[in-house]
């Protein structure tokens, strides 16, 4: 019986038509992939990442990350977990991981979350939960395959006029017009989102954003499956995929606790003095996601305690807060025990507060966690199904990541002074969504025309979605204010 191989033909099979695109290509020295990549590279949705918060609003500092230079940041780490797994596991010396897949997946992999974050997600999921809801996973696999303005299915293979949709409706749009195997390597949920708040509370998730892929993409995510191979006994989640996780993980529990230590909103002591009621809220949540990911461990094994968490954090942190040979030459002689606790705590107090302050430490700290992150992940081959191999982090590495990405996460949710940055968005996106969906001769003449094409509300109401969800922050709120005619550009400025 011939060996399994990771790729096979049909998964480069193209949106536009279903043909295997090397058999067209005038370019026979580029590969499918690389064709993808510079689609990517190329539209508009990924130049907008550079306008997308992060973590803290763009216009605070140029020093915390966007979402676009949070997606490079992912893309090397993803590229060079892939490169790790080419050279060390045997399994894959004669069919490698494809390394350009691999980038593409992690550049592309938050291109369709809205402004404002986090908080501009719920937003549009709770605007649009009886009409299929709003995720950013989701929202980037329609984008990338419906809504980006690169091919439809008849432009450029077939007509030189493109058309979005035909004369009894049919939409007509194939977004970046990707292969299949490239289409897959962004599907990190297989699972289709409730379509209204009754099967969202049937499934438990009426108030969160459920993760998966629209019911609008119900036919797209099964070609995808049946291109790639898929026979329903595993999750879908490619192994490209998995690796483009993965590395989102490392860089959310590094950088962007990076970023917090750069504001002041997190220190070593203040995440190792939070208290154990705060910590305890957080184990429930790692445990949560080991029960998830590890469930083939041992049940022991998959334990995380109050006491595992701190002697996370004491690791982590105690070559930071360790006092150096200036402190302790202030012991040469007998001091007090109240001399000895005041030394002590004011030098763990400035050893803390220097790894935000000083630019050298907090490179060299964020370079050490991603290193040992990057060699720590596993890899497990399933010869039957290649493409679905396994790639995790070894469970005690799991472990710190997620501790790290919960505390970051948790504590800046918390703080009043983002709190009241994300009450804003939420409202100017709750503003731009009623009005234009009262009137829908405000849009700009392409999604007018859009919204024209279906005289069907939930359809009008995803497009206005699509439409927000697309844009930059500042242009977010910048129509906000054509719209209440607060501070307002020129009326002769483009919109």
């Amino acid at each position: 019986m011939a060996r399994r191989v990771l790729y096979k033909k049909s998964d480069w099979k193209r949106l536009a038509g279903g043909v295997v695109a090397s058999t067209l290509t005038p370019e026979p020295y580029r590969a499918e992939v690389r064709k993808d990549y510079a689609r990517l590279i190329h539209c508009p949705a990924f130049r907008r990442l550079q306008g997308k918060t992060q973590l803290f609003p763009g216009q605070e500092s140029d020093f915390f990350r966007n979402r676009l230079t949070h997606s490079l940041e992912v893309s090397q780490i993803a590229k060079s977990i892939a490169i790790k797994l080419n050279q060390t596991r045997s399994e894959l010396k004669s069919t490698p991981i494809d390394t350009d897949l691999v980038e593409f997946a992690a550049l592309a992999h938050d291109i369709g979350h809205p402004p404002f974050g986090h908080n501009g997600e719920h937003a549009l999921d709770q605007l649009m939960i009886d009409n299929g809801g709003f995720e950013g996973n989701a929202q980037t696999l329609r984008l990338i395959a419906k809504i980006e303005k690169k091919a439809t299915e008849d432009f450029p293979s077939k007509s030189n006029r493109p058309l979005p949709f035909d004369a009894a409706h049919r939409d007509l749009r194939k977004g970046l017009n990707l292969t299949a195997r490239t289409l897959a390597s962004v599907l990190k949920y297989d699972a289709e989102i409730p379509a209204n708040r009754a099967a969202r509370l049937a499934a438990g998730t009426d108030k969160n954003a459920h993760k998966g892929y629209y019911q609008l993409e119900n036919d797209l995510v099964t070609w995808i499956k049946g291109s790639v191979g898929h026979s329903g006994d595993l999750p879908f989640k490619t192994v490209e995929c998995q690796i483009m996780d993965i590395a989102d993980d490392i860089a959310y529990s590094t950088y962007d606790l990076e970023d917090s230590l750069k504001a002041d909103f997190l220190s070593p002591v203040m995440m190792i003095a939070m208290s154990d009621d705060f910590k305890g809220r957080l184990i429930e949540k790692v445990k949560g996601n080991i029960e998830k990911h590890y469930s083939h461990i041992p049940v022991a094994d998959r334990e995380f305690t109050l006491s595992e968490m701190n002697a996370i954090l004491a690791k982590l942190f105690s070559g930071t807060l360790t006092p150096g040979p200036e402190v302790l030459s202030r012991f040469d002689h007998r001091v007090s025990f109240e001399e000895a606790a005041f030394i002590f705590s004011s030098s763990t107090y400035d050893r803390s507060r220097e790894l935000g302050r000083n630019g050298y430490l907090r490179t060299a700290f964020t370079s050490f966690l991603v290193g040992s992150f990057v060699r720590d992940v596993e890899f497990e081959y399933n010869s039957s199904a290649p493409a679905l191999s396994k790639v995790r982090l070894s469970l005690s590495t799991f472990k710190i990541v997620e501790t790290l990405k919960h505390f970051s996460f948790q504590l800046l949710i918390e703080s009043p002074r983002l709190k009241l940055a994300e009450k804003r968005g939420s409202e100017i996106i709750g503003k731009i969504f009623s009005t234009l969906n009262d009137d829908h001769a405000l849009l700009p003449d392409d999604w007018k025309g859009i919204c024209k094409s279906y005289d069907n509300s939930h359809f009008q109401q995803r497009t206005i979605c699509d439409y927000i969800a697309g844009m930059t922050d500042a242009y977010c709120v910048e129509l906000h204010s054509r719209i209440t005619g607060t501070n307002p550009p020129s009326m002769w400025k483009p919109h």
